[in-house]
């Protein structure tokens, strides 16, 4: 279902391609997820439990979307982007390898490598870039703004006076980094991070060597998904993902669509969903929001960031007036579905988060969107060495980290999401007072931090007050059945991971060696948070920094054709000499 978006144009130029041989209409801009959404194909890859899997993260973590494009496995329909003529099939479970490439390999070196191009991580490119630094900013996605700052396709006409202000403040900033001349690298995970100094990277058309004199990890983070009988079926999708589909591709997850979960987010995709003209099944919340339970919340936040808080009210006020549900102090315990989600099912929560047994209902839908707040990513931060916390209300690591994103690992600042999940406001403000210290270290000139910081203090107090009205119970595995799949990668159910501690695997890496949990191409992103809490509880301690599993490279999924060659052929001895002498200064 295609959607319209205020301020955005249509699309000049539609598209064909082929799936299992049949013709599929597409326009520019156009990735294959949200071309297949909207042509109502929804089942993507083969699990090896034969059953099809579907659009999920929407933003390339979980590898669920995988499909094989011209003869190519394990393409990403959420990262690929449509060319006229393309020959797509969806994935079986057992693929043959491509053909091994000769992708060329570049070594890049830079005085800053920021890896994410999200608002934490664009602002510390353009900072760095106005101080006159040698600046490369990395990204997996192949458009700059990240998650937040998700911008329409390049050929829509955009009316600056009726886009939305999130719109706009990310392609402001997008622009200046254009014109500042910053050096992107687009489409490219990096999947190998040894040192500082040392970090490896590879897309469909290059490998890179990456040698920074510094470097500011900005990588973001990924929503919490929640295990329920059903969610691996298509249709059930990650709320961030509905709105990739949504804001960058004005394609709707559906036709009648439910929005679950914990968090503002939610609400602000099921707003946006009804303004499009989608019929929205129902909001359902975890939290608490009665107005007198939040009034003095509320006001206090609004006291901080009143244009935040009035956005709030608009969304809230826009689903009374177009007579959405909002059901609060409830969950979604299951989804229904053959080949696809067709219903769901709601349970009110009690005061202490316990499910009731009165109360419950189903819902016809074709969507279901989850989120349930975020998981820093770390595995960039974990490789170095650096130190990490588990945040006592999520159950997540956070970096260590001062003030100004200096980690525990020399030349490795770390800022926004992936240190601590605070939204892009605080990134931005932090991307500035790393971007001052990493390169005072180079030598370089230090900016004003009086007014950054205070800026920073105001926003992480604002997403304080604004998590403090959405504060409810942290659900991991409780709504799960013995048959519910935990692992989507591997599809291990609750009852095989239960059976692997209750043998006396009493930590993440055994129940990972018996079970095969997590080591599929997720890494364990989704199912690592249930086995740490599952272990923690039968050995009686805390989930502490060494709970999970290790990290190791890849950090990232990659082909191995794109990485079987190590060497670098067209660097000189000379460039290597000049890129030791840069790093031992």
């Amino acid at each position: 279902m295609r959607l319209s978006i205020p301020g955005v144009g249509q699309p000049r130029r539609s598209l064909s391609f082929r799936l299992e041989g049949a013709a599929v209409q597409a326009v520019e801009g156009d990735t294959l997820a949200s071309a297949l959404i909207d042509s109502g194909f929804l089942g993507f890859r083969q699990s090896n439990a034969e059953d099809m899997r579907g659009v999920f993260c929407g933003m390339g973590v979980c590898n669920e979307c995988a499909l094989t494009v011209d003869g190519v496995p394990g393409r990403l329909g959420c990262l690929t982007n449509v060319e006229d003529g393309m020959d797509v099939t969806p994935q079986p479970v057992r693929t043959t390898g491509a053909e091994v490439e000769e992708l060329p390999e570049e070594e890049v070196l830079s005085d800053l490598l920021v890896i994410g191009a999200g608002p934490g991580g664009l602002t510390a490119a353009k900072r760095a870039a106005e101080l006159g630094a040698e600046v490369v900013v990395i990204d997996e996605r192949h458009k700059l703004g990240g998650q937040f700052f998700k911008q329409p396709a390049e050929d829509r006409d955009i009316d600056l006076n009726q886009i939305d202000r999130q719109f706009s403040l990310g392609r402001s900033l997008i622009e200046k980094v254009t014109q500042l001349g910053v050096r992107t690298i687009l489409g490219a995970r990096v999947w190998g991070a040894f040192s500082a100094n040392e970090l490896y990277a590879s897309s469909e058309i290059g490998r890179y060597v990456l040698r920074p004199q510094r470097l500011i990890v900005s990588t973001g983070a990924f929503e919490r998904g929640l295990p329920v009988p059903g969610w691996t079926l298509p249709g059930v999708m990650t709320t961030g993902a509905a709105q990739t589909l949504i804001r960058s591709q004005q394609v709707s997850p559906g036709k009648r669509v439910l929005v679950a979960g914990n968090g503002p987010l939610n609400l602000q995709v099921a707003s946006e969903l009804t303004d499009s003209g989608v019929e929205v099944a129902a909001l359902v919340e975890v939290a608490d929001l009665r107005w007198h339970r939040n009034l003095w919340t509320g006001f206090r936040a609004g006291l901080v960031a009143p244009g935040l808080v009035g956005r709030g009210i608009k969304y809230r006020a826009n689903l009374s007036a177009r007579g959405v549900p909002v059901h609060d102090r409830a969950i979604l315990t299951k989804c229904i579905g053959d080949e696809a989600v067709t219903r769901a099912v709601v349970t009110p929560l009690g005061p202490d988060g316990s499910l009731r047994h009165e109360g419950g209902f189903e819902l016809d839908v074709d969507a279901v969107c989850m989120g349930y707040g975020f998981t820093p990513s770390v595995e960039i931060t974990r490789s170095l060495g650096c130190r990490h916390r588990v945040d006592p209300t999520w159950g997540t690591l956070e970096v260590v980290a001062d003030d100004n994103g200096r980690t525990t690992v020399p030349g490795v600042w770390v800022i926004g999401d992936a240190r601590a999940v605070n939204g892009a406001h605080v990134a931005m403000s932090q991307a500035v007072l790393a971007v001052d210290d990493a390169l005072a270290g180079l030598g370089g000139p230090a900016g004003r931090r009086r007014r950054t910081r205070s800026r920073l203090a105001r926003h992480k107090s604002f997403q304080e007050l604004v998590w403090g009205m959405y504060s409810g119970r942290l659900f991991t595995h409780e709504l799960a059945d013995e048959t519910t799949i935990i692992c989507r990668c591997e599809s291990i159910s609750l009852a095989e991971i239960v059976s692997a501690v209750d043998d006396g695997a009493h930590m993440s890496g055994a129940v990972k060696r018996l079970s095969r949990a997590g080591m599929g191409k997720c890494q364990g992103r989704y199912c690592e948070p249930v086995i740490s809490r599952l272990v923690a509880q039968a050995v009686g301690a805390e989930i502490n920094e060494l709970s999970g599993f290790a990290p190791r490279p890849p950090a990232r999924p990659v082909p191995i054709r794109h990485i079987a060659r190590s060497t670098v052929d067209d660097v000189t001895q000379e460039r290597r000499e000049e890129v030791d002498q840069r790093i031992q200064r």
